[in-house]
């Protein structure tokens, strides 16, 4: 009521001043306005800008669009389907799932857009801001890990890329050209060191700056860039300076490293936070704008109106039906024994059943007869009067556990299968799994199958099925073709207006 009667008195105050001269009205400067030349000097202004690079992370649902980084890392894994209503229920996504994506996919253009915009915003800060206090030094080593971040994920998705690191002249837009990946990773390096150098501990920050990288968070990327360039001794260093730092542990189990009480916990290393105090409902949810809870945990929960009935002692609510869980997943976690993950990861249509819950057998477009809980839609993590549009679960984009599997892989690549084992077998005896004693193949195998179940919906299995050179193995039944599908689509829009060449086979 207030936003409207604002708006009556402005249109009021408007016309009759244009009355009375509108072009003097129009020239008048707006009140409060900084010009770019007046802002990023003071230590607030800073805070201001690095605090919206944060926020193009969070923006999963953005301007009237689903368009999820996180969800576009899962679908093309053998981790779930795409699932929804039908087969035309966010065909975005069901592309993506199916191997059909192409150019014009609208998951693919938003979620590239937003990395830019990202970089685009850390580029102001890092060329504009003057390391003249402490925290606007800090501030700047956040602005280096978050362009670092954004670089990494498009330079892994789609290769070669624009590497932009000042304002773009227009003019220049279709002679920038696609940066070739090594150079891309180069700077991301660069970034990264010149962030660790500069950022606090985790412990130095105070519970409301938990969210900010620190400088564990800028050696574990750094680690995994190296890992991923298969630079072993780099990777194992920085992963190493994670783990002796002291700064993180293992929570008690997965399943507490994703609890509300376990958000920028003690095996958080960097996470994206949501809001569950906004009170949305249907009335004023942003469906054209960005909201501040997270959406897309209602997108991941069991269809609703399938109907889905939760077990009687679960407080995992019905959702819209998305990111559906593979039997083969469910089966992995059977395999292995894991029966303390894999209660708390993923659920079987028997279970739910058994439970007291119900669920259609059949009849649920992309139903493989599993449920995703890692990120589920859990009472416990609603607010608000309608508690589909009030999730504020955060996601876990960096956690101690990847770290010591990350080390484990890489001391094994490095030749120290010691020092592997040892990292390996911290995360399985947390989940009250044997120690691996094996070596060789059946160590690095071993590491394979940990990353799949431990990391299971948080974002790397398909990257890592592509640069172990396995996703034909484990992705070709799927739809997966070799020397297309290691690396997505570029944009269309990219294509055409920025004459940037598309990627091969699309």
């Amino acid at each position: 009521m207030k936003t409207k009667i604002i708006k009556s008195i402005i249109y009021v105050v408007a016309v009759v001043t244009c009355f009375s001269g509108c072009k003097k009205f129009l020239d008048q400067p707006v009140p409060g306005k900084l010009s770019e030349e007046e802002f990023y000097k003071t230590d607030d202004d800073a805070n201001q800008a690095v605090i919206a690079v944060y926020d193009i992370l969070q923006s999963d649902y953005w301007n009237g669009g689903w368009n999820s980084m996180l969800m576009l890392k899962i679908m093309p894994s053998d981790e779930s389907n795409a699932g929804g209503a039908n087969d035309g229920d966010q065909p975005g996504y069901q592309d993506l799932d199916k191997y059909r994506a192409t150019a014009q996919n609208d998951k693919v253009s938003m979620t590239w857009q937003k990395c830019y915009i990202g970089i685009y915003r850390a580029n102001k800060i890092i060329n504009k801001i003057l390391p003249e206090s402490d925290v606007r030094k800090r501030i700047l080593a956040e602005a280096k890990f978050l362009r670092a971040y954004n670089y990494f994920d498009l330079v892994t998705l789609w290769g070669d890329i624009p590497l932009v690191l000042d304002d773009l002249d227009p003019t220049k837009y279709a002679s920038t050209g696609r940066t070739p990946k090594a150079e891309v990773y180069k700077k991301i390096e660069s970034d990264l060191k010149e962030a660790i150098d500069a950022l606090p501990l985790k412990s130095a920050y105070s519970a409301g700056d938990k969210f900010r990288a620190s400088k564990g968070t800028a050696q574990a990327l750094l680690g995994r860039v190296y890992l991923y360039q298969k630079n072993w001794p780099e990777a194992v260093k920085y992963l190493n300076l994670v783990i002796d730092s002291k700064e993180y542990d293992l929570e008690a189990t997965t399943a507490m490293a994703f609890t509300k009480k376990g958000e920028f916990g003690k095996e958080s290393l960097f996470e994206i936070s949501y809001s569950n105090t906004s009170a949305y409902d249907y009335g004023n949810f942003p469906w054209s704008g960005t909201p501040e809870s997270n959406i897309h945990v209602q997108l991941w929960g069991p269809r609703a109106d399938a109907p889905y009935v939760k077990a009687t002692a679960d407080s995992l609510l019905g959702g819209w039906g998305m990111n559906l869980a593979k039997r083969k997943l469910y089966n992995a976690f059977v395999a292995a024994g894991d029966e303390v993950r894999r209660k708390n990861t993923i659920m079987s249509i028997e279970e739910l059943k058994a439970g007291g819950g119900s669920f259609p057998e059949t009849g649920i477009y992309d139903f493989d007869g599993c449920f995703q809980r890692k990120y589920g839609s859990y009472a416990s993590q609603s607010g608000g009067t309608v508690a589909e549009v009030n999730y504020g679960t955060n996601w876990r984009f960096i956690r101690y556990a990847d770290v010591l599997l990350m080390s484990a892989e890489a001391n094994y690549r490095a030749g120290d299968e010691v020092g592997s084992r040892r990292e390996l077998n911290k995360v399985r005896v947390r989940s009250k799994l044997g120690e691996v004693l094996a070596s060789g193949d059946a160590l690095f195998q071993a590491i394979v199958k940990e990353r799949q179940l431990e990391l299971a919906f948080e974002g790397f299995r398909y990257l890592d099925l592509v640069r172990w050179d396995l996703a034909v193995q484990e992705l070709g039944p799927l739809g997966f073709i070799k020397g297309k599908h290691e690396l997505l689509p570029i944009p269309n829009n990219e294509v055409v207006t920025g004459k940037l060449p598309q990627n091969p086979m699309y």
